[in-house]
């Protein structure tokens, strides 16, 4: 780098004696003529050039000391004067600084983050850096820049997000320090999302000095989940440690609780959390939607659920928190089209509930940047870009915005235009920055500067904008220099910088004014510099003298970076007096009166504009002065439970009565509370004297109950029919459910009758009430309709589909449509795939399948991919000749590596041309193929994701066979080792089956003959890639579907049907039987028939027991289903399943069977019907509906007891075919919906099950209080309630309860570790079960060896010699029998000394290993010493000793021999620990030996689930894919459109 300074000339070519003399000769004239020093005409500018672009410029507050990044070359930059000097950072070094982070709250820290565990602090401004230690590296995740989270009080409290990374992929965690790093980082938690303390605010407080002192908020995973909707919030006051209250002793476990967010209930799905002033606010989502919920604490003591206006939805990336003030929160809401959003900007009441709108058509950006801006340091006036032609730009993707800006002056009550003399004035804001920092103000008192143009409408930003200036906080402007420019304040507004902005290096000036931009003056930079800006900038508050301005020159062959310091010391000679000051008042009216906000008016002191001096107060910022104003009704809001109306504040919610009212029992008592307005907290006002608007008034205690009582539960069900009108006999049907988030609690279903012989479809309607009325929307009426696709992961949204493309959808179930018109058309074709593609995590972005073909020809059409993250606005095409597309970007398999959520997949040809012969890739993209895409597998037949595996089928094109290879990441693929011996010669078909539990599960067909089709279940280790035998002789049909069903809501157990006559003869038909398995296809049993049998049934082949091949309980599975989205179990009914089937050695034909039930996930069955019926979970199990399908009757059968009892219900006067029941598919509603038909007319028939009862259920600690039972699922043969090394309860209604579940009930409820045992391990490869279901190795096969276990294990640090036994990947046990180890662990190559870390031994280790043998040989030998006579062996009386023990020769050996043979056994553990203490000496001195500087995969094995935490933190996702019950590859399969 270099430096240039601009000074005074050089003299001249003088003698040096004649120079030295002239110098002292003027300076001593100066001296004895000028009282003072001349003032400088000009600041002072210093260039320093650099070969990169200084990045991350921080100030330390409070000073010119400033720090920057060089991020190219990893290094850190310093400067004492404010930007004129600079020098490296040396304690640091190249290379190594990843970010710099500033100490939010202490002005004299920064911290400089490497990638590694090693970091660097300063506490004295960056003068002196010491390295840090924090055992886990940096985390990957960005967590927008705040690795590290500061104490708003205590500056030594810090929280370091971190990673640990075992294997392959990473853990997020956290660590932290209460003595600012001065020792090493502590372990916080593990399986976090993010963590913060509660004082992360100078305004927020618990209300308790300890809670402030330690306070932590973490959003944790899900306990079995990584998706959003199991996140959870944690609170600990103790560092999330399992010490007791005393902070000395432990008692095992970890202090953490949940808080009860919404009233007495707790709340799963914590999205995010942010601290504003005295606010915390939490914003939780759920599944199957992205509404979004706020709540809000000023204490997190006592929390509120933020309520909108009904009409406005909250949703996942379409809200934007704003700047706050003391007293209120401001939202901003995204509404019209994603492409081109606005929003309403809404403000809360004082305690954050209750938000009202401000401002309609308020401008934002598709990144959620709203242009909006508090005016600094002063009360209730900020400014706002409103969009002035709104109804265009939300009818109109591409038309273009015509912004108008907006000010208000008492707190958004009111807006007004922002004007320069008579003519509108128009900004640039957030959505356009130009610079650092703020966009128009400083804490410059009143001064506010902004590019813009004046007109009607806001022009371009570089051809129409000039820099304009206020002086009164926005009341009026002047105009300033032409043209876009980047500005600073400075000197409290006594200076204003500008340098004009421009996309090319030909700025060579700047310009400053001095009077409040009245007047500007121009100064050149060095040696004719000209540069294109990149930002201008000074100290935070805008007090110093000194700024720092960056920018570039050259092209791009020969660029050079420059920082230029500007100093304006010494330009004025005087320091303001005080009579240079004038007091200035903020807000104004329109007769220049000054006015109230927050009951008081607000003044500065502050430099004249045409004053002559700096004020040089340098650090120091203005504050502001209050004077106290009368109270109005501007002072008062409405109270909690009350919203306004027409002017009055109304109440909405149950009235607080005071304590000890309301104890009778009488709706009729009255007592005195709030009369529905409250003073803002915060108000400053004087009240007036006589009556208060926030007197208190007199209310009934019926006032405060949450509303008007309803009527009391009839006892019955009630019923509603709908005739559909016309020629039809079948029914498209859609449910669109709502989040547990929603405030709006309708029931949608959209519905189109139509004729199956035909296809011929009818209206679509839609109901809001789960069918008791139905309607056509208007915008459907006259559409045609070729398919109608729901959301598979947001459900709030539809798409309906046109045959040309022409796509009408929905994102609030209905209510409202909008429409957009797909790239090309759908390919309508009888095999065809559905179109739509949707991303997991945003719910715009959307790939569109389109069928292209040559002008005028409907042959030789291929399908072209397009892809668009604006719900269809606009859309980009990226592949041609495909398949299909997928997003595989995830949130939730971030820790595998596909955190960018850009990441795609397409399968298409190799060659753009439809030939037969062209083989299929499969091509991944980083960034939606905007750069160049990377095949990953050539030859490709189908590729399937399920979870967080990606499998692909390959076809060898010699062989003709299939290959199977998986990846979890997207970049590398495995080939599939399947288990020794599987040789199937021409492998025609995989599907992939469901595979939420950590491994694929993979079906290979073996038998490949028209309807005796089966094949073999296989399982993989955690990466999708090693292979072993779950279970063979599998049951599918032609169509590969699989007899493969798992129960949901629970891990591991499932069902299958295997073939039993697989070895004889398949020529008549193939026989079934069902088999189970509670440990995720480790072990299979057959299901024991129920002990109870109906009458004319006889399972008298039942001796009792388990099931057996003989006589067992046989059901009809999915191969059979008519409805492939029916399942035998619901998520919300965790351990209920039923099923059709029989009792005996096989599975019977399907219309001699009758309907079974288990409550206990399938240890124990009954049966419930004779015949087959079909089933319907409501109330999260607590209601169950059967009915008989196909069949005349007018009847259901129902039991809320759990199956113990059952009651019919008659529905209907005349008989009725039922052809389909449904309910919601989360099972949580109280409302059914049968589909059937009376004759040729169709109906629908809403069994309405909410009049039984009109009591909540309650959870009570005392379990004979509560109205729940606790459910613990168990492996059969672990009789101490454990399955998969844990115990986990589950609330379950008792079944003699009248009441019903009011809201979700946690998944959970409580959590416990078991030892392992058998049952939480699988045969490992090369490994089979025999008959005895032990792993026995296959004849012929050695053992895996170290050498190819390490080679397929490149991130394992350890290999045991190998055992017939692997874990179970979900599987959390710890101790017990770990079949999996056996003998010592070896180190494997190139991992040794990580070996030696985990297995050394520490020095307190040693000291024992020392001193404890010695102490107990010692005491041994006094001990034999003392029982050397007659002590040992059997005592015999009377006996005499001849042995003399007092002998020296006999007493000195005995306790040396004793000393010796116990000293003995420490010496192998003494010499190893030396060694590897030797070792670690070595590396102290030479660095930390675990430092590291860049991204590492980390080491160890597979992912070992050992204690909960670890298993929270793991890649556990135990949800079931929605409808996604297998995926087939292989043959061409069909999906339905």
């Amino acid at each position: 780098m270099r430096a240039v300074s601009r000074a005074l000339p050089a003299p001249g070519r003088w003698q040096w004696r004649t120079a030295i003399f002239y110098l002292l000769a003027v300076s001593l004239l100066q001296v004895l003529l000028v009282p003072a020093a001349e003032a400088k005409d000009e600041p002072a500018i210093t260039v320093t050039d650099f070969d990169h672009n200084p990045m991350n410029i921080n100030y330390f507050k409070g000073s010119d000391t400033v720090l920057f990044q060089d991020q190219d070359t990893g290094s850190i930059y310093r400067s004492t004067d404010a930007g004129a000097k600079w020098a490296k950072v040396d304690e640091i070094g190249e290379g190594k600084a990843y970010a710099l982070v500033m100490h939010e709250f202490e002005p004299t820290r920064a911290y400089v983050l490497t990638t590694g565990s090693t970091h660097w602090r300063t506490h004295d401004r960056g003068k002196t850096w010491e390295t840090f230690f924090t055992d886990s590296r940096l985390s990957r995740v960005d967590y927008r820049g705040e690795w590290l989270r500061f104490h708003a009080a205590d500056p030594d409290r810090i929280l370091f997000h971190a990673m640990d990374c075992p294997a392959i992929f990473c853990d997020e965690l956290v660590m932290y320090t209460t003595d600012g790093f001065k020792t090493d980082a502590k372990f916080l938690r593990g399986g976090i999302k993010d963590c913060w303390w509660a004082k992360s605010s100078d305004l927020f407080s618990t209300t308790s000095a300890d809670h402030d002192n330690s306070r932590i908020l973490c959003i944790v995973l899900g306990e079995f989940s990584l998706f959003h909707q199991d996140n959870r919030l944690l609170i600990s006051d103790n560092y999330f440690k399992a010490d007791s209250k005393d902070g000395v002793t432990s008692d095992g476990v970890v202090h953490e609780f949940e808080p009860k967010i919404d009233g007495l209930n707790i709340v799963r799905g914590i999205a995010n959390l942010a601290v504003v002033k005295k606010y915390l606010l939490v914003a939780t989502n759920a599944k199957n939607t992205d509404e979004m919920a706020l709540f809000v604490t000023d204490d997190t003591n006592t929390w509120h659920r933020a309520v909108f206006p009904s009409d406005q939805r909250i949703t996942q990336e379409a809200y934007t928190v704003l700047e706050g003030t003391n007293y209120s929160i401001q939202v901003d809401v995204m509404t019209g089209r994603p492409g081109n959003p606005m929003g309403v900007m809404l403000t809360s009441n004082s305690n954050g509930t209750y938000f009202t709108r401000n401002l309609e058509h308020t401008n934002r950006n598709a990144v959620g940047h709203v242009d909006f801006e508090k005016i600094s340091g002063i009360q209730g006036i900020f400014m706002v870009n409103q969009i002035d032609n709104w109804e265009k730009v939300k009818a109109e993707v591409r038309a273009k915005k015509k912004l108008k800006t907006q000010i208000t002056f008492d707190d958004g009550r009111t807006f007004e235009s922002v004007k320069e003399g008579d003519n509108e004035l128009h900004l640039h804001s957030i959505t356009e920055p130009n610079n650092v920092g703020r966009i128009f103000s400083s804490p410059a008192p009143g001064l506010v500067m902004g590019n813009g143009n004046e007109g009607k409408h806001l022009g371009d930003y570089l051809k129409d904008s000039s820099l304009y200036v206020s002086d009164d906080a926005g009341k009026t402007w002047v105009k300033g220099p032409k043209g876009p420019h980047k500005y600073e304040f400075g000197d409290q507004g006594s200076i204003l910088l500008a340098v004009h902005d421009s996309e090319k290096d030909d700025v060579g000036e700047i310009k400053y004014s001095l009077n409040h931009g009245k007047e500007w003056k121009t100064l050149s930079l060095p040696d004719k510099l000209k540069i294109r800006p990149f930002f201008l900038t000074t100290t935070p508050d805008s007090t110093s003298l000194r700024f720092i301005l960056t920018g570039e020159s050259g092209d791009k062959s020969s660029t050079k970076y420059h920082l230029i310091a500007i100093d304006f010391e010494g330009m004025h000679e005087a320091t303001c007096k005080e009579s240079d000051m004038e007091e200035w008042y903020a807000r104004k009216n329109d007769k220049n009166e000054p006015t109230c906000v927050m009951g008081h008016k607000q003044k500065f002191h502050r430099r004249k504009k045409d004053a002559e001096c700096f004020i040089k107060k340098e650090f120091k910022m203005p504050l502001p002065e209050s004077e106290i104003c009368e109270c109005t009704d501007a002072d008062f809001e409405c109270d909690f439970n009350f919203v306004r109306k027409d002017g009055e504040c109304v109440k909405a919610g149950p009235v607080v009565a005071p304590e000890g009212a309301c104890k009778k029992n009488d709706p009729d008592e009255v007592f005195k509370g709030s009369s529905g307005w409250r003073l803002i907290p915060g108000n400053d006002c004087k009240r007036k004297s006589g009556s208060q608007k926030d007197d208190t008034k007199e209310w009934k205690c019926s006032d405060a109950t949450s509303g008007p009582p309803g009527p009391p539960a009839s006892g019955n069900i009630t019923n509603v029919q709908n005739a559909i009108k016309g020629d039809y006999d079948k029914f498209d049907k859609h449910y669109l459910e709502r989040g547990d988030t929603s405030q709006d609690k309708e029931e949608t279903i959209i519905m189109r009758p139509f004729k199956a012989s035909s296809g011929k479809g009818g209206p679509i309607m839609i109901t809001h009430d789960h069918g008791k009325k139905w309607e056509t929307p208007d915008m459907l009426k006259d559409a045609v309709v070729w398919s109608i696709t729901s959301h598979p992961y947001v459900k709030d949204m539809v798409f309906f589909i046109s045959h040309k493309g022409e796509i009408i959808y929905s994102v609030d179930h209905g209510k409202t449509f909008d429409t957009f018109k797909a790239p090309l058309p759908p390919d309508t074709g009888a095999r065809a795939r559905a179109p739509l593609a949707f991303h997991p995590d945003n719910k715009d972005w959307l790939i569109w399948h389109g069928l292209k073909c040559p002008s005028g020809s409907k042959d030789n059409c291929h399908l072209e991919a397009s892809v668009s993250s604006d719900r269809g606005d606009q859309w980009k095409t990226v592949a041609r000749y495909v398949k299909k597309c997928e997003f595989t970007g995830n949130k939730a398999y971030k820790n595998y590596g596909r955190e960018n959520l850009k990441e795609m997949i397409c399968l298409k040809k190799a060659h753009e041309d439809n030939k037969d012969t062209t083989p299929n890739q499969l091509v991944w993209s980083e960034n939606a193929f905007e750069s160049e895409e990377k095949v990953r597998q050539e030859n490709v037949k189908e590729f399937a994701t399920m979870a967080e595996f990606i499998v692909v089928a390959s076809e060898n094109q010699t062989a003709k066979t299939l290959m199977a290879s998986a990846s979890v990441d997207g970049r590398q693929f495995a080939e599939a080792k399947f288990p020794y011996g599987f040789e199937v010669p021409h492998q025609h078909a995989y599907t992939v089956l469901d595979s939420s539990t950590h491994a694929v599960n993979l079906f290979v067909e073996t038998h490949d003959v028209k309807h005796q089709k089966f094949g073999s279940i296989l399982k993989s280790n955690s990466n999708g890639t090693s292979y072993v035998m779950s279970i063979s002789g599998v049951n599918c049909d032609d169509d590969y579907f699989v007899d493969f069903e798992k129960m949901l809501g629970l891990q591991g157990v499932v069902l299958v049907n295997v073939v039993q006559n697989q070895k004889g003869d398949l020529s008549e038909k193939k026989l079934l039987q069902t088999k189970i398995s509670h440990n995720d296809g480790a072990e299979w049993s057959f299901l024991p028939p129920p002990r109870q049998p109906l009458k004319d049934k006889d399972f008298s082949c039942f001796t009792g027991g388990e099931g057996n091949e003989k006589c067992a309980l046989h059901i009809h599975g999915y191969t059979e289903r008519l409805d492939h989205r029916k399942t035998y179990s619901s998520e919300s009914a965790v351990g209920i399943m039923f099923g059709w089937g029989n009792v005996g050695p096989v599975l019977g034909d399907a219309k001699d069977a009758d309907t079974f039930m288990t409550t206990d996930a399938g240890i124990s069955w009954k049966v419930v019907k004779k015949g087959r019926w079909i089933w319907t979970f409501g109330d999260q199990g607590s209601i169950i509906v059967l009915a008989q399908r196909e069949t005349q009757t007018k009847t259901v059968s129902y039991t809320v007891d759990g199956g113990e009892t059952w009651k019919d219900h008659q529905f209907s006067d005349k008989e009725i075919v039922i052809n389909d029941m449904t309910t919601l598919r989360s099972g949580s509603s109280r409302n059914f919906l049968l589909w059937g038909h009376q004759g040729d007319q169709l109906l629908t028939i809403n069994l309405d099950f909410t009049g039984l009862t009109d009591k909540p259920c309650r959870v009570n600690d005392d379990l004979e209080k509560s109205d729940y039972d606790l459910f613990t699922p168990a492996h059969p043969k672990q009789r101490d309630g454990c399955l998969f090394g844990h115990r986990t309860q589950y609330l379950r209604k008792k079944p003699d309860r009248q009441c019903f579940n009011e809201r979700p009930l946690l998944s959970t409820t409580r959590y416990d570790n078991c030892t392992c045992t058998r049952q939480d391990y699988e045969c490992n490869y090369n490994y089979e079960l025999d008959s005895h279901q032990q792993c026995k190795l296959v004849e012929g096969l050695e053992p895996m060896s170290l050498e190819q276990y390490c080679k397929d294990n490149p991130d394992a640090k350890e290999f045991y010699e190998a055992s017939a036994f692997r874990r179970i990947p979900l599987t959390t046990c710890s101790g017990g029998r770990e079949l999996d180890k056996q003998g010592e662990p070896q180190p494997c190559p190139g991992h040794e000394e990580e070996f030696e870390r985990a297995h050394g031994v520490s020095g307190v280790a040693i000291f024992f290993a020392v001193i404890i043998p010695i102490g107990i040989a010692a005491a041994a030998g006094w001990w034999v010493y003392n029982n050397w006579q007659s002590k040992f062996g059997q005592i015999r009386l009377g006996e005499q000793n001849s042995f003399d023990h007092e002998a020296p020769w006999v007493k000195y050996p005995v306790i040396a021999v004793s000393a010796v043979v116990a000293v003995a056994g420490a010496l192998p553990l003494l010499a190893s620990s030396l060694w590897r203490s030797a070792g670690s000496l070595v590396k102290k001195a030479t660095g930390r030996g675990d430092a590291s500087y860049s991204w590492l995969r980390g080491t160890g094995g597979p992912r070992r689930f050992t204690t909960r935490d670890s298993f929270a933190r793991g890649r556990s996702d135990y949800a079931i894919v929605d409808e996604d019950e297998g995926e087939l590859l292989g043959d061409d399969s069909d999906e339905e459109v």
